[in-house]
């Protein structure tokens, strides 16, 4: 049983004792938390609160602590029912709410669930009122609404459409396009609220759409983080032929990933590249991606005359240095596309509609587009430590031991050779140091993760 507080939120695993799962008390605790933190903030004017939630089993009975204990605290709450995470973020805009809180653990399997907290911006609290957020649940300093301040509930199921039509209305998404390729696609909707809002979305793309995995049970048909070893079912559906894309979503729609026409990956990395390209060629700019994203963006970036700059790892993190350089676009390497003319959030409906428009125009196959792309191949290791282990320490001696090569310590440390870089991080969660790297093939990714686990075994 787990219960993890972090700046990212607060996840979990349900049932078990309280303090160390994802239960109504500590669901109580932490939503109150947060709406202690938005009053006191007072960044809003509005009293109003939105709640979405994924296909979770566990999704209607948090939901429902949720709703309560926002009313508790005098706070008129409204339910936007089954909604991705991105439909939740801009619902919070859209009806100048003082914020949000979605209930998805996103790629977590199904025994996990979350609270994620968003800003009157519709985009998740910095890392300092996340804590700030985290310090009030501790202190318990809690006061409810006296019977005549309780809040409101009310339900508004109108977002999954308005949504779809900020997609639509986007400059680069060519609707007629895309309606003139007539695709072909196989959705793995993974059994959660993908499965609610993307044949709406494909239908006004004119794009036909095999759902595989789209009953909304939240009992997940395989691991939902859409990696390749978890997606055998989508491709071998591929290779049957017929279709012109394969799109997996995780159970709250912002990552994304696609699979090619003959069954094989087009690579989770290469979602945002691709993507980025088709918008650089159009609006030349900037670019963001965290330090454990493929160095292809930075590589398209420049070829279209922009500059690229690297963020932490964190969706916030990846905002925050998206408006501080006037990105463009940007994201993360896990399929998570971030398109600013739509909002700050990863939005995997904006990611599908840019792509489709790139295809559409090149007139090529997913896997003819791939071959454009520089080609880079990450391996993604990690290092066990005990808990005793001055993880600090050791990063610190591995900045020393490269400090004639690209050092970039922001998160970790990060070191950039000509032809790849390898990337240590310590986990939030695990006693561990996760290393990645890339490079020009698989092998020389492996041996260069190899060469600094030797280096940092050696220093333990």
């Amino acid at each position: 049983m787990t219960l993890i507080k972090s700046i990212s939120g607060i996840r979990g695993t349900i049932g078990g004792g309280v303090g160390d799962t994802l239960n109504p008390l500590d669901i109580v605790k932490f939503t109150t938390a947060y709406a202690t933190y938005i009053r006191r903030s007072k960044q809003s004017q509005s009293n109003t609160i939105i709640v979405g939630r994924d296909g979770r089993i566990s999704g209607e009975m948090v939901k429902n602590v949720v709703c309560g204990t926002l009313m508790g605290m005098g706070y008129d709450v409204v339910n936007i029912g089954l909604a991705t995470t991105p439909t939740t973020e801009l619902a919070v805009v859209m009806e100048g709410a003082a914020g949000g809180i979605i209930i998805t653990a996103s790629h977590n399997p199904r025994q996990w669930n979350a609270l994620k907290l968003l800003s009157h911006e519709g985009e998740f609290l910095t890392a300092q009122d996340a804590q700030e957020v985290l310090d009030i649940a501790e202190q318990e300093d809690f006061q409810y609404a006296e019977v005549d301040q309780l809040g409101h509930y009310s339900e508004n199921n109108t977002f999954n459409e308005r949504h779809i039509e900020n997609v639509l209305n986007l400059q680069l998404v060519d609707v007629e396009s895309i309606r003139k390729a007539k695709f072909r696609v196989c959705l793995d909707a993974i059994n959660s609220v993908g499965a609610v809002i993307l044949p709406k979305f494909f239908d006004a793309l004119g794009v036909q759409c095999t759902v595989l995995n789209g009953d909304v049970t939240g009992d997940f048909a395989h691991n939902p983080e859409p990696l390749e070893k978890n997606l055998t079912g989508i491709m071998d559906e591929m290779r049957k032929g017929g279709y012109h894309l394969g799109i997996v979503v995780d159970p709250d729609v912002d990552r994304l990933a696609f699979i090619c026409e003959d069954g094989t990956m087009f690579g989770e990395e290469y979602t945002l590249v691709s993507v980025a390209d088709y918008v650089l060629a159009h609006t030349p700019g900037n670019t963001v991606s965290n330090l454990s994203s493929t160095r292809a963006l930075r590589d398209i970036t420049e070829k279209h005359g922009g500059t690229y700059t690297p963020a932490a790892v964190g969706e916030v993190n990846v905002t925050t240095k998206m408006k501080a350089v006037n990105a463009v676009i940007g994201g993360e390497g896990n399929g998570g596309v971030i398109y600013p003319e739509s909002h700050y959030g990863r939005d995997a409906l904006v990611g599908i509609a840019l792509f489709l428009t790139s295809l559409s125009h090149k007139h090529c196959t997913a896997s003819q587009l791939r071959r454009t792309l520089p080609n880079y191949y990450i391996a993604k290791n990690r290092i066990d430590l005990t808990p005793t282990t001055d993880v600090d320490a050791i990063l610190q001696r591995v900045k020393e031991h490269f400090r004639n090569e690209q050092v970039n310590d922001i998160d970790g440390v990060k070191i950039d050779f000509p032809d790849r870089w390898v990337h240590l991080r310590k986990s939030n969660t695990e006693p561990i140091i996760r290393v990645y790297s890339e490079a020009s093939t698989m092998e020389a990714a492996e041996e260069l993760a190899q060469q600094l686990m030797q280096i940092v075994h050696e220093m333990q």
